[in-house]
């Protein structure tokens, strides 16, 4: 597995735990920090994501929102609410990264942490974030 993967992996572990236990971020990163062998290359990524979409949460829960048609984003399953809200964030933050390759981890992780038709949604989801980016 590549680092990237796991440092995604890892980000929405660190997502799904604020938003299901409402711990502050403080506590997710001591929390972490003890999971995290000792000089790990993916935990500086890692951390980078998951502030990414800590500190930009409304903007990206609004963008979802708007290409996620009939459905409010509260109402997603958490596994799926947080890897399109990681997904999005890179999306947004970070353009060296390829698009096709940052929607196909999200896929993909979709896949291993979610239910088998969740890889689908995410899919869609991300497909018209695409498509709007891409400005079609």
């Amino acid at each position: 597995m590549s680092t990237r993967r796991q440092a995604r992996e890892c980000s929405l572990q660190m997502l799904y735990t604020v938003d299901n236990c409402r711990m502050p971020d403080t506590d997710i990163y001591e929390c972490f920090d003890e999971c995290f062998p000792q000089g790990e290359p993916y935990k500086e990524f890692a951390v980078k994501i998951f502030k990414g979409v800590r500190e930009n949460a409304d903007k990206i829960d609004a963008l979802i929102e708007q290409y996620a048609k009939n459905w409010e984003i509260e109402r997603m399953a958490a596994v799926d609410r947080n890897i399109i809200r990681l997904a999005a964030y890179e999306i947004m933050a970070m353009p060296e990264t390829p698009i096709n390759v940052i929607i196909d981890e999200a896929v993909e992780i979709s896949k291993k942490y979610s239910t088998k038709d969740s890889s689908k949604f995410v899919n869609g989801i991300l497909d018209k974030m695409k498509a709007a980016r891409n400005g079609n």
